[in-house]
């Protein structure tokens, strides 16, 4: 999740009131909501959010400004208490709401004070505690006494066990106009954290499976290589550098870790048999490469471990893989990769909080080769994962078609001389031979593609003979599971000429165009794969519904949803 922005998984207000509206009922889940301010529109999104992973949610919330006489009242019986705790709830001087003091408070009376609070909150057993670091006043003459309580404050919260969010979810305008501290753009986002935390298994998370692409190393394996690859403590390598520093010191406090991967298991594991990483082959109890689910994959692997998937967290820089696993397993804990340095801090103090011990024996430093031994003979489960359309929807993508016959056509020629895993043969072309492919009738298109968190570039390239012979058709790997493919494929069926043939080649590296093309619409013969373009277009209209599709021609601009 960026800093000051709420990432794509965020529950939508019409989401959650649909939820509602569809829910059938699951087991009950009797929350109490704690928190100073008013909730608002966060009990009607919680109880969504639990709606989301099959709980019939009843939540309590409080009056407001009571939260310190129910901190000292005894705990419901049957009911799960969440505590949403602000730095004012440690000490009511820091509270917007009350204004600023006439004079300077002292620092000394109010850490006495928020551990007197911490203490009463800590002997309350089952309470779970998510603590928000909203900024405080500057109550102080010297600033540096201010940033010292801050941070004091979050290590205070981080010793009941608490998950500290994004301080970006706090609204000072909010708070101070309805008494809500939590912003109305983030409620959904924090309702989800609200039941996580409620439903989440007592005691540390037990096993860490991370993605490797551009989580572990910068780049795409499967097409840089491991000479075109960053992991070192220097220039974009050093984010991930930092990473695996961290993965290595949890292994050595007992932390059971997995890689999984859409790739081929001897293109992943020849960066960790290098000696270049500071992580090895030997530190994961399992990598899994496949280009099938990962959620399929951590369901195996828990199988295969004896462990329930509330041990499980789960890293990947990829929201549509983050969905995925969290839509079909709720119980695994889903947490972004961060895309910038400044947001690594945060990132691995959630980490480490979620698997956080107070002692490390040896029986915990010797666990992976234990585990290791469970999960020999695993293979890659190729069970399909969660249905994301609903997901897809939310991204706001757009492609756009760019007809590259005319003008530069660098990148895409680039990207078919380059991509090795979506790659219908994997023939490099030289640009002579495309420039004459296109001077005789052909053509060549390209596709960009944007959505909410941004720009990905030129992403896909299709050239095609006169006679309607696809002669290449590749796909970035950085947009697979959008279903991007088939949108573009649709839209081709319904061009003129349309394509008629596809020249196959099975190479060592290509089979997500494999399973791509095992779609009933092609036919595969001696000659190449035939195309069914009206049974295609018939069958996959519903991936140009999941996108905005802009066609440009020259400089006409065609738009299409």
């Amino acid at each position: 999740m960026s800093a000051g922005s709420v990432s794509a998984d965020a529950l939508t207000f019409l989401q959650a009131r649909r939820l509602l509206a569809e829910f059938t009922g699951g087991p009950p889940l009797s929350l109490l909501l704690a928190m100073s301010g008013t909730a608002l529109q966060l009990e009607m999104y919680t109880r969504a959010a639990a709606a989301r992973r099959g709980w019939s949610a009843s939540v309590r919330t409080l009056p407001f400004n009571t939260l310190a006489q129910t901190v000292a009242m005894a705990p419901r019986d049957g009911e799960r208490e969440v505590f949403l705790l602000m730095p004012w709830d440690f000490a009511p001087e820091l509270d917007w709401r009350s204004g600023i003091p006439a004079v300077s408070v002292n620092a000394e009376t109010i850490r006495a004070f928020a551990a007197d609070v911490a203490g009463r909150l800590a002997v309350r057993g089952d309470g779970r505690v998510l603590y928000l670091p909203a900024p405080v006043p500057a109550l102080f003459p010297d600033p540096s006494q201010l940033a010292a309580l801050e941070y004091w404050l979050t290590s205070l919260a981080c010793s009941l066990g608490a998950s500290v969010m994004d301080r970006a979810a706090f609204s000072l305008a909010d708070y101070l106009s309805t008494g809500c501290p939590v912003g109305s753009a983030w409620q959904g986002l924090v309702a989800t954290q609200i039941v996580d935390v409620a439903v989440r298994a007592d005691g540390p998370r037990k096993v860490l499976v991370t993605d490797l692409d551009n989580v572990v190393w910068a780049g795409g394996i499967a097409e840089d290589g491991v000479d075109g690859i960053a992991y070192g403590p220097e220039g974009v390598g050093f984010r991930h550098f930092i990473y695996q520093g961290f993965l290595r010191k949890l292994r050595s406090e007992g932390v059971l870790l997995a890689a999984v991967s859409r790739n081929d298991a001897d293109v992943v594991t020849a960066p960790f048999r290098s000696g270049a990483l500071l992580l090895k082959e030997e530190s994961f109890v399992a990598l899994l490469a496949s280009y099938h689910a990962k959620s399929a994959q951590i369901r195996e692997l828990a199988t295969h471990l004896n462990l329930s998937l509330d041990a499980f967290v789960f890293v990947d820089d990829n929201p549509v893989e983050l969905a995925e696993v969290s839509s079909a397993l709720p119980d695994v804990r889903c947490v972004p990769f961060p895309p910038r340095e400044d947001l690594l801090p945060g990132f691995l103090l959630e980490l480490q909080a979620l698997f956080a011990r107070h002692v490390v024996t040896d029986e915990d430093r010797a666990r992976t080769e234990m585990y290791r031994r469970r999960a020999s003979g695993l293979a890659p489960a190729d069970l399909a994962g969660a249905d994301l359309t609903e997901f897809l929807r939310q991204l706001d993508m757009t492609l756009t078609l760019h007809d590259r016959s005319h003008g530069d056509r660098t990148r895409a020629v680039q990207l078919i001389n380059k991509t090795n895993q979506f790659n219908l043969n994997g023939r490099r072309l030289e640009p002579g031979e495309v420039e004459r492919l296109l001077a005789e009738g052909g053509r060549l298109y390209g596709a960009s593609l944007t959505d909410r968190s941004g720009a990905h570039g030129e992403i896909l390239a299709c050239l095609l003979a006169p006679d309607g012979t696809i002669k290449s058709f590749v796909l970035s790997c950085r947009v697979f599971q959008r279903r991007v493919e088939h949108a573009f494929f649709a839209w081709l069926c319904d061009q003129s000429p349309p394509p008629v043939r596809l020249e196959f080649v099975g190479t060592a590296r290509n089979e997500p165009i494999r399973q791509f093309l095992s779609d009933p619409a092609f036919s595969h013969t001696d000659g190449g794969v035939a195309c069914d373009t009206v049974a295609f277009r018939r069958a996959h209209a519903s991936a140009l519904e999941l996108l905005r599709l802009v066609v440009e021609h020259d400089l006409a601009s065609e738009v299409r949803t």
